[in-house]
């Protein structure tokens, strides 16, 4: 197991104006964000709308790539899962055995399983406020905050 932090990669660091001032790799890895993508089609109906809902919100921030989709797919499945594991588990923490004694209902094993794979692979995406904090995306050239123009127009 890596110790210590993952690397950030560099257009993360050239984004931030390289704040560490340490020489940046020039041969890094990179792809380009793709705009629109369907579902693949072997999706079953709660992971389609999953994707249907989380691709368009992904590609429309440009942090989406072709090299990302199985990442997208293994979450959208999970949501899937997760929904049937606690449709299947009714509210029913426990089950009774053949024997007559109750254990935990093994349909929350699996959601629980479901979810920390969605929690895994939404980290990925960038899909919770922490991770989507250490996503970096282009900055728009125009700058929409009134209070900068403000202080733009006084500088000016």
């Amino acid at each position: 197991m890596a110790r210590g932090r993952k690397p950030k990669p560099t257009a993360q660091k050239k984004l931030a104006g390289n704040p560490g001032k340490r020489a940046l790799p020039e041969n890094e890895l990179q792809f380009d964000p793709i705009n629109d993508v369907d579902a693949p089609a072997h999706l079953d109906e709660l992971a389609t709308e999953c994707w249907n809902t989380y691709a368009p919100l992904l590609c429309g921030q440009s942090v989406l790539c072709i090299t990302d989709l199985h990442n997208l797919e293994i979450f959208c499945c999970a949501y899937s899962g997760y929904r049937q594991s606690m449709a299947e588990a009714r509210g029913q923490i426990t089950v009774y055995q053949d024997n007559g004694t109750t254990k935990k209902n093994p349909a929350l094993s699996a959601a629980n399983e479901f979810a920390n794979q969605m929690r895994s692979f939404g980290a990925l995406l960038g899909l919770s406020p922490a991770d989507r904090s250490k996503i970096m995306t282009p900055k728009s050239k125009e700058d929409d905050n009134p209070f900068g123009k403000l202080l733009e127009m006084m500088k000016g």
